[in-house]
């Protein structure tokens, strides 16, 4: 651990000689009264004048500010100071994961460099996380890309949306376990794009020691993706068929990624995560039909009486339910816009990271008189009824 100061001159030294490629600060120090929860930093050419593009998101927002260096090193000091607990500096010589404790002594972890000099153009193409022009192998196995590393055009929607995906992993990578082999169960694995594209994410671009597990149904879906794995060599990485709920081979798992398990399912594989104390969870549930059948709240008759309004209704509460609990069992958690991998309409993906959220009291006390407006018993209460604060649902 270092003093406050180590940072500072770390990043005056980045600025003085113009090597930021990319960086990113998340993990508010405090919720109250921020306008933003994370903040992206990139050198862009201005009037053919280097300046730093500070990019502030909050929920599907997107504010942009442009600084000269010397106001960028300053403004980046600030925010790692007054608002934001850990970072992600890349730069040509080294990445330089940030991380600062309450009592602000700070870690700085140096890792092999992972990304290319930045094209200094406003308005340059999208950098990914994955590139297109460049070959790589699960995309192309997958029919994604071409031998040569060309993105077919048919494909591109999907490409992005594997991007979008690695870009939410790569947000909660100081979140994961250091120094030791991490585990990762992906729920209701499907076809897998998004199990192979966090297998390369993180044993080969960020050269992580892991396993990973991919769970579904259908033996056929898993067979073939057995046979894709094997074909990459992919050693770290097994398909099984079986059930969210009935899956007991492991003892601790490190992240738990659930995409479109219907209903119930959803709630199954967060009790899970939650009993294996995973670091990360990333949720993208789906046809959520329990709160449909149980809501009641006369004052919303106007919206409730309305099939449609009442389904699209019981979703969203469905998953503030489940943020709530979460942020209630020792999580923090966002819900974040998400478009899934079968292009059906947009979707929400619940991110949680280990953490305090705030007062349990309070955070109880919230839930349940949402919960009681709502007249409803949702699953995961039930499921999760001696994680929580007396007066839980049996």
């Amino acid at each position: 651990m270092y003093p406050l100061d180590s940072l500072r001159k770390l990043i005056e030294g980045i600025f003085e000689e113009q090597g930021l490629i990319t960086a990113t600060l998340s993990q508010l120090r405090k919720k109250e009264g921020q306008t933003f929860t994370k903040v992206q930093v990139k050198p862009v050419l201005l009037k053919n004048k280097l300046h730093y593009q500070f990019a502030y998101h909050q929920n599907n927002k997107v504010t942009h500010d442009n600084l000269i260096p010397d106001e960028a090193a300053e403004r980046m000091k600030q925010l790692f100071e007054e608002t934001f607990r850990q970072g992600m500096i890349c730069t040509p010589e080294a990445d330089y994961q940030i991380l600062i404790s309450k009592k602000y002594k700070v870690s700085i972890l140096t890792k092999t460099p992972s990304k290319q000099e930045a094209d200094l153009s406003h308005n340059r193409k999208k950098r990914y996380v994955l590139e297109d022009g460049k070959p790589i192998p699960f995309l192309i196995e997958l029919g994604i890309m071409s031998d040569e590393g060309k993105v077919h055009a048919r494909k591109y929607d999907k490409f992005k949306q594997i991007n979008r995906f690695l870009e939410m992993v790569e947000d909660v990578l100081p979140n994961l376990p250091q120094g030791r082999p991490i585990t990762i169960v992906d729920f209701g694995c499907g076809k897998s794009y998004l199990t192979f594209a966090l297998y390369h994410y993180l044993a080969v671009q960020q050269r992580r020691k892991l396993q990973v597990v991919g769970l579904d149904l259908k033996a056929d879906v898993i067979e073939h993706c057995s046979q894709i794995g094997k074909n990459l060599g992919y050693t770290g990485l097994k398909f099984l068929v079986g059930d969210i709920a009935e899956y007991n081979e492991l003892e601790q798992v490190d992240m738990v990624v659930t995409l479109h398990a219907c209903d119930t399912a959803t709630d199954a594989a967060l009790e899970k995560a939650v009993r294996w104390g995973a670091s990360v969870i990333l949720s993208v549930p789906c046809c959520q039909h329990e709160l449909f059948a149980q809501m009641e709240a006369n004052v919303m008759n106007p919206l409730l009486s309305h099939g449609i309004l009442k389904e699209r209704f019981a979703a969203l509460a469905t998953d503030a339910i489940r943020a709530k609990l979460l942020d209630i069992m020792g999580y923090r958690t966002q819900l974040l816009e998400f478009i899934d991998m079968e292009h059906t309409p947009k979707n929400i993906l619940i991110r949680a990271v280990k953490g305090n959220a705030g007062d349990t009291d309070q955070l109880w006390n919230e839930y349940t008189a949402y919960r009681d407006f709502l007249h409803v018993n949702p699953y995961l209460e039930r499921a999760c009824a001696d994680r929580l604060p007396v007066g839980a649902a049996k």
